[in-house]
C-alpha cells in the first residue's frame, strides 16, 4: 500500500505518474472507508483527491502556505500530512478534526469552518512574506461555493490591486464546459502558463518598444487585440480585470496537467487564478450520484451509500420546514430566504412549495440580512433560516439594518447549541449573547418541536425583529397540535412550583432539567420548573413571582455563560432588588468546545442530567 509509506508530502514527490495514480486510488477507498463509519464531508473530498497530490507534489508544505476554503475539502490533505494513521478518528472526541486546525499540524497554516476567507488569509501570508523578504508560495485553494461570498471578491480585488505573488485555485465542482471552449481553454492554458510564453513575450514587448515612434503603438495594437481574442474564448477575464494572470478552465482529475500548470504558475510574479473543474463525489457512484446527500452526512452503508440512520422521528429542521409550507399556505406574504443552505435548514422544502417566494443567496449572509429588512419594511415576511453560527458573519446587519429600524425580519436559528462532529466553528453556542444585547430583539428557544411550530407562526404576527433557536437532530417525538397556538411575546410557562429550587431552563435544556427535578425531588427537595420560553424579553412577573418562593435559583442554556440567558436572569434579580435566594448558572464555559460526539461532549462540559445534578448538587453542599 503506497498511502502507508507517506508520512509527508515530501514522499509523494518521487512518486511515478502510475503510482501517483495507484495512490489517488488509495486515497479515495481510505476516505470511503472512514467516513462510513464517522460521517463527514464526502463528496468534496472525493472530488479533491488529484488536486490535492498536485498541490503537494509540486510545492512544499509547510514553507509554502496551502489555505483551504472551506476547510472541509482537505481530508486528503490531512491524509498526506501525516495523519493517515489517526485518520480512523475523524470527527470524533479527541481525534483528527473535520477542518483545518493550526494546533493539530504545521501543514494547517490557517484554521477554518466558514466560507470565503482564504483569499484574505492568502494575501494576509503573502504581505507578511514580504515584509520579511522570504520567497515562499502562497495558494488559496477555494470551492465555486465560497466564491459566492462577498468576502472572496474583496480579497481578490486587493489583492489584484496589490500584485501579490499568489496563487489562488478555484475548485469548481458545478460548472459544464462546453466541449469546443474547453478544448481551446486548455491550448490557451498550456500556452500561456509556460514560461516559454512569458519569456517570448516579454522579449517581443522589449523589441518593439525600441522601435522609435511606431513600437510602443504596435505594441499596445498587438497586445489589446490579444487581450479581446482572450476575452472571447476564455473564461477569466473578470479575474484579469481584476490583476489577476488566468490559466483554465483546467480538468481537476488530471495530474499530469494540475502538475504542469502549477509548476508553469510559480514563473509569474503577480496574482494567478487556476480554474479546475472537478466532480464531487469523483469514484464513488453514490456520491457522485448525489453529491447534495453526500456533501456532508453521517455514518453509511459503503457498498450502498444508503444512510445508517433511522429517521422514524423527525427532526427539528423537518418540523420547521412543515411549518414554514403550512405558514406560506395561510400568508402569501411569507417568503424563505438562505444563504447556500436550502436543503439544511428546510428552506428547499418551502421552495418546492412557493418557488418565487424562496431565495437562495449563496453564502452570503450579510446580504440575506439587508434584503430581508428591505422586504419587511415594505410589508412582507421573510423568514431567513441560516445556522446559528453563520449568522454571526451578518452580526452588523442584524444592529444595524434590521434592529435600529425594528424591521419584522424572522430569524430561523438551524443548530442553535452543541452540533457535535463539526467541532468550534460550527458549534451555535453564542447567539443567545450576541443578539440579547440588540435592542428591539425577541429572542426564542423551544423546549420541543412543538412549541417551535407556535413559536413560528407567533413570530409572524410580531411586529419586531424575531429569533427562534432550535437544536440540531431529531425532536422529542411530542404530538403536534393539530391548530397553530399563539404565544404573547416574552411569556414563560410555569411547569411545576416549588419552594426549595426554582430551576429556570431555556430551550434544550428544559426536558433534562424536569429529569433532574424528579431526581432532587426523591432526595427530598421541593422543584418549581420553568420553561423561560423567551430569552429576550423575559417574563419578568412569572419570574419574579416564583423566584420569591425559592431559596435557590438554577438557570440552565445550552449557551456560552457569557452574556447568555443566566446573565439575563441575574441582571434581573439585580434591578429588583435583593433577594435571600442564591443562585447558580448552568452553561457552556468561557472556551471553544471541541469537535466529537454530542452525548461525550455534553458530558465533558456537565451539560448532560448527571453532569447537571452534579453541578447542582454541589452548589447545594456549598450553601
Amino acid at each position: 500500500m503506497l498511502l502507508e509509506k507517506i508520512q509527508s508530502p515530501e514522499d509523494i514527490k518521487h512518486l511515478s505518474p502510475d503510482e501517483l495514480k495507484e495512490l489517488a486510488y488509495e486515497l479515495r477507498a481510505r476516505l470511503i472507508q472512514v467516513t462510513s463509519k464517522t460521517g463527514g464531508h464526502v463528496a468534496p473530498n472525493l472530488g479533491t483527491v488529484e488536486l490535492t497530490l498536485a498541490l503537494h507534489y509540486v510545492f512544499h508544505s509547510p514553507e509554502d502556505k496551502l489555505v483551504w476554503d472551506v476547510g472541509h475539502q482537505a481530508y486528503v490533505h490531512k491524509l498526506l500530512t501525516g495523519r493517515n494513521k489517526d485518520f480512523d478518528s475523524l470527527r470524533q472526541f479527541h481525534g483528527v478534526s473535520g477542518f483545518p486546525k493550526r494546533s493539530e499540524s504545521e501543514h494547517d497554516c490557517f484554521g477554518v469552518g466558514h466560507a470565503s476567507t482564504s483569499i484574505s488569509a492568502a494575501t494576509g501570508f503573502a504581505i507578511s512574506r514580504d515584509q520579511k523578504k522570504e520567497n515562499n508560495e502562497v495558494i488559496a485553494i477555494i470551492g465555486d461555493g465560497s466564491l459566492t461570498g462577498g468576502m472572496a471578491y474583496e480579497a481578490l480585488d486587493h489583492a489584484g490591486h496589490l500584485g501579490l505573488n499568489m496563487t489562488v485555485i478555484l475548485n469548481d465542482n458545478d460548472m459544464s464546459i462546453d466541449k469546443n471552449v474547453g478544448s481551446m481553454s486548455e491550448y490557451l492554458t498550456r500556452v500561456r502558463s509556460d514560461s516559454t510564453y512569458k519569456r517570448t513575450k516579454n522579449e517581443l514587448e522589449g523589441f518593439l518598444k525600441k522601435i522609435p515612434a511606431l513600437g510602443p503603438k504596435m505594441f499596445d495594437i498587438a497586445d489589446s487585440f490579444k487581450d479581446s481574442l482572450r476575452n472571447l474564448v476564455v473564461p477569466g477575464s473578470f479575474f484579469e480585470e481584476l490583476g489577476f494572470k488566468y490559466f483554465g478552465p483546467i480538468n481537476g482529475h488530471n495530474l499530469p496537467q494540475l502538475i504542469s500548470v502549477l509548476e508553469n504558475s510559480k514563473n509569474f510574479d503577480c496574482p494567478v487564478l487556476i480554474h479546475c473543474i472537478t466532480t464531487k463525489g469523483k469514484g464513488y457512484l453514490p456520491a457522485e450520484e448525489r453529491p447534495d446527500k453526500f456533501h456532508g452526512t453521517g455514518a453509511y452503508d459503503p457498498k450502498t451509500g444508503q444512510s445508517a440512520s433511522s429517521k422514524s422521528t423527525p427532526t427539528y429542521t423537518d418540523i420547521f420546514a412543515k411549518t414554514m409550507i403550512a405558514l406560506g399556505k395561510q400568508d402569501k406574504r411569507i417568503s424563505g430566504i438562505t444563504a447556500a443552505m436550502p436543503s439544511g435548514t428546510g428552506i428547499g422544502a418551502f421552495a418546492k412549495q412557493f418557488p418565487d417566494r424562496s431565495y437562495d443567496v449563496g453564502i452570503a449572509e450579510e446580504h440575506a440580512v439587508t434584503m430581508a429588512s428591505a422586504m419587511a419594511l415594505d410589508g412582507q415576511k421573510p423568514v431567513v433560516a441560516i445556522y446559528s453560527t453563520f449568522l454571526q458573519r451578518s452580526f452588523d446587519q442584524i444592529i444595524h439594518d434590521v434592529a435600529l429600524q425594528n424591521a419584522p425580519v424572522i430569524f430561523a436559528l438551524d443548530r442553535g447549541g452543541i452540533v457535535g462532529e463539526d467541532g468550534p466553528t460550527h458549534h451555535g453556542v453564542f447567539d443567545l449573547s450576541y443578539l440579547r444585547m440588540i435592542p428591539n430583539m425577541v429572542i426564542m428557544a423551544p423546549k420541543d418541536e412543538n412549541e417551535l411550530q407556535n413559536m413560528l407562526y407567533s413570530a409572524t404576527k410580531y411586529d419586531a425583529p424575531t429569533a427562534i433557536r432550535y437544536p440540531r437532530g431529531k425532536g422529542l417525538g411530542v404530538a403536534l397540535d393539530e391548530t397553530f397556538r399563539y404565544l404573547e411575546v416574552g411569556s414563560a410557562e410555569v411547569l411545576q412550583e416549588g419552594t426549595d429550587i426554582l430551576m429556570i431552563a431555556v430551550g434544550s435544556m428544559v426536558h433534562p432539567a424536569t429529569n433532574v427535578a424528579n431526581t432532587l425531588e426523591q432526595k427530598g427537595y421541593s422543584v418549581g420548573i420553568i420553561n423561560a420560553r423567551f430569552i429576550k424579553p423575559l417574563d419578568q412577573t412569572t419570574l419574579l413571582s416564583q423566584i420569591s418562593k425559592a431559596k435557590h435559583i438554577i438557570t440552565l442554556e445550552e449557551n456560552v455563560l457569557a452574556g447568555g440567558f443566566g446573565s439575563a436572569v441575574s441582571e434581573l434579580l439585580k434591578t429588583n432588588g435583593d433577594t435571600d435566594c442564591s443562585m447558580l448558572s448552568i452553561g457552556i464555559p468561557d472556551e471553544f468546545v471541541p469537535h466529537g460526539n454530542t452525548d461525550i461532549l455534553k458530558k465533558e462540559l456537565q451539560l448532560d442530567e448527571d453532569g447537571i445534578l452534579q453541578q447542582i448538587s454541589s452548589f447545594l453542599e456549598n450553601k
